[in-house]
This record gives structure tokens, C-alpha cells and sequence, in this order.
């Protein structure tokens, strides 16, 4: 969602990206490698052909150094993300996703892409369930409520995008129901 400077006091997506690279996803090593440790953890040890967990960081660290390939997450297939158009499509109610899904997959996509089977089916799915996922917010966006408002399932990238437009929003509904207190 593109928003206007005024509206964007939150994370930027760049960001979001850093943050999920701490993400621990599965990789193939081609090296081996004694167990490492860095200050989010130790990590390790890698033996090929042994499948490892490793942070998102890492991996993409050792895949462009040539020397792992990275293991899709079981949601980034075509059947998974087909399924969870359908159901985006189908159902009034956000389909469970992975709460960094749009950061992982853009990372993935942009940097591993060779390790993906897809991608550019991949690329498809995804921009038609974010566009599928913006038209519900925007429905949900119609029915604000001062009092309570429950969006579940959103992702953290769509949850950033929200939030100017909420707190501003929810700014401008206290203002309006703010009882006068000199009556």
C-alpha cells in the first residue's frame, strides 16, 4: 500500500526485510563448518548433505558465497500459495499465512530464486494474494469502530501499513466522541 509521507511514521519496509532475516529457515550446506556462535545464538554445525536450520541472515550470506542452496519454507510452493488464494478469494476472513511471509518471500525471491521451484509463479501467487488481502482491508477499513477493532491474520508488513492510517484514524474518532467535560 502506498501511502503519503505524512501517513509514514512506521518501520520501512527495508526494515521489516532486516528483521525477518532473523528467521531461522532450513538450508542444504556445501561446506562443513563447526558450530558457530554469534550473539542471537550458535548455529551449527554444518555437514553436508545434512539439512541445517540457520538464520534467513546467514543463509543468504553462505548462498552468495556459493556455498549452500536454501530450502523453500513449506508455505512458499505453488500448492500452498494457490490454496491460500482460493481461500483469500473465497472466504470473508484472512487465510494463516506466516507472519513475515511477504519480507521471507521477497528475500527469497530476490536473492535465492534458483533454489525456488517457480518463482515466477511464485511472484504471481503472492502479488495476487497481497492485492486479494488490500481489497479486505480496505472492506475492513469501512467498518471502524472507536471502540474495538479486530483485524487477525494480518501479516507484519500489512500491520505496518495500517497503522498511520489506524492511529490517525482512531485519533480523529476519540476527538470526535471526546465528551465535553464542562456541561
Amino acid at each position: 500500500m502506498s501511502l503519503p509521507q505524512s501517513l509514514r511514521n512506521s518501520v520501512t519496509p527495508p526494515e521489516l526485510e532486516l528483521i525477518a532475516c532473523q528467521e531461522l529457515i532450513e538450508i542444504i550446506p556445501l561446506i562443513s563448518m563447526d558450530k558457530t556462535a554469534f550473539i542471537s545464538g550458535a548455529y551449527g554445525p554444518l555437514r553436508p548433505p545434512n539439512k541445517a536450520k540457520i538464520p534467513l541472515w546467514m543463509a543468504l550470506n553462505l548462498k552468495l558465497k556459493r556455498k549452500c542452496h536454501i530450502v523453500a519454507p513449506d508455505w512458499l510452493t505453488v500448492e500452498f500459495l494457490q490454496d491460500r488464494l482460493t481461500e483469500e478469494t473465497t472466504s470473508p476472513h484472512f487465510s494463516h499465512l506466516p507472519f513475515r511471509f511477504a519480507e521471507i518471500s521477497k528475500v527469497l525471491l530476490d536473492s535465492a530464486s534458483d533454489d525456488l521451484q517457480n518463482p515466477d509463479k511464485l511472484r504471481s501467487l503472492l502479488k495476487d494474494i497481497r492485492e486479494a488481502r488490500q481489497a479486505k482491508s480496505r472492506e475492513g477499513a469501512k467498518d471502524l469502530d472507536r471502540s474495538e477493532t479486530t483485524l487477525t491474520r494480518l501479516c507484519s508488513m500489512e500491520i505496518n501499513e495500517l497503522r498511520p492510517f489506524f492511529v490517525q484514524s482512531m485519533g480523529i474518532f476519540t476527538h470526535l466522541h471526546r465528551v465535553p467535560r464542562d456541561l
